[in-house]
């Protein structure tokens, strides 16, 4: 593996501005949403693997490119890095390829939660021989903890790919792109991988079965997990929301409610969720939610380009001629009354771009003149003519 010589992951600084970066990923995350959500699908994305892959893409973006990536995620203007260093010192609790869990049926009886399992990893596949700046690779390692991998994009690059996403999240995902572009030169990738217990499991009671009514009004009959105790709650205009805690983490998840008719994507916007965080307050809830399980395949480029950063830019800050060709982005989760396991990976695709049209052309085929000069003193160092380039 390819990394700047002498580097090793820095510790995270204590004045890394993380609360910019989490707030401009929690706008994306409900932008991104708002893109890609149709009304009666099902859809889970994750902002933190995507914002992940395009900070590490951050550090080898050049001039206008880097400003748009800023811009649509809300990154600092010094950068995202040291923040996303932060954040992964905070958030993982396995460093290196997660542990395969026992995916079989789990008894109601099955005693205390287990240790969480959080996993952050990023990824760099370049074909043998690219060029690869040092600038670029010393961040990647300080701060991303990533290094490159040689690989063969006109034989098995894909393979080794796919290996690394399925290591990467115990399984849950085998593959990354469907297919390359046969001019790929890097492939930049995040995956997340989160395995949790509920601190409170739904198993003192058993399910039930009842109508939940779809976005078009009709109904079907699933079974809703149940559980009363006391939970952090919140509510508001047009809402409700209830904090079910992970055992043994700082993690929790936020079930979001609307009244009856209101759109569950609206509750994801920034505002509405600070204002969830600051309103949730110990209260005796009765908890009914539903078991699910599925996952979401999103080409990124056309969501992003109507955010204003689609293919193309300039990355020659990781390897002169490197621009974004493909962006893919795959997240599953399964919630049931034991807890939650999730996973998400995103892959970024840079071929070498093709020479810029010629805005003129210079063709020496008559007599023509040299000169060989010193660039800074402009000194001639030779100079002359070529009046017959045949003749010896």
């Amino acid at each position: 593996m390819l990394t700047a010589e002498g580097v090793s992951r820095e510790a995270a600084p204590s004045d890394a501005p993380v609360p910019q970066v989490v707030q401009g990923m929690t706008a994306f995350g409900h932008a991104l949403h708002a893109k890609i959500a149709e009304p009666g699908e099902n859809t889970v994305i994750s902002p933190l693997s995507i914002a992940y892959a395009y900070g590490l893409a951050r550090a080898g973006a050049a001039g206008e490119t880097g400003a748009r990536i800023d811009q649509v995620f809300g990154f600092p203007g010094q950068g995202p890095h040291t923040s996303f260093n932060s954040l992964t010192a905070d958030i993982i609790t396995v460093d290196g390829v997660p542990p395969k869990p026992d995916r079989g049926e789990r008894d109601a009886s099955d005693g205390e939660p287990a240790d969480p399992i959080v996993g952050i990893a990023n990824g760099l596949f370049a074909q043998h021989g690219l060029p690869v700046k040092q600038g670029f690779l010393k961040t990647a390692k300080s701060q991303y903890d990533a290094g490159v991998h040689a690989v063969d994009f006109a034989g098995d690059a894909t393979k080794t790919i796919d290996k690394w996403v399925t290591e990467q999240t115990a399984g849950r995902i085998n593959k990354l792109f469907d297919s390359l572009d046969p001019d790929t030169k890097l492939v930049l990738a995040n995956a997340v991988y989160l395995k949790a217990d509920w601190e409170k499991p739904f198993t003192a009671e058993p399910a039930q079965k009842a109508p939940f009514t779809l976005a078009d009004g009709s109904r079907k009959t699933v079974e809703l997990m149940k559980q009363s105790g006391n939970f952090r709650y919140a509510k508001g205009s047009g809402w409700q929301a209830v904090e079910l805690p992970y055992a043994k983490s700082d993690l929790a998840m936020w079930v979001l409610v609307p009244d009856a008719g209101g759109a569950p994507g609206d509750l994801l916007k920034a505002e509405t969720l600070q204002q969830v965080g600051s309103n949730l307050a110990d209260t005796r809830v009765g908890v009914f939610l539903p078991r699910w399980d599925f996952g979401t395949d999103l080409d990124l480029l056309p969501p992003m380009s109507a955010l204003g950063l689609g293919a193309g830019g300039d990355f020659s800050g990781i390897s002169d001629g490197l621009t974004l060709k493909q962006a893919v982005h795959r997240a599953d989760i399964t919630v049931d009354e034991h807890g939650t396991e999730a996973a998400a990976v995103t892959g970024l695709a840079f071929p070498v771009s093709a020479a810029p049209e010629a805005e003129t052309t210079v063709r020496a085929d008559h007599p023509f003149a040299f000169a060989i000069v010193h660039k800074k003193t402009g000194a001639p160092l030779f100079m002359g003519q070529v009046a017959d380039p045949a003749k010896k």
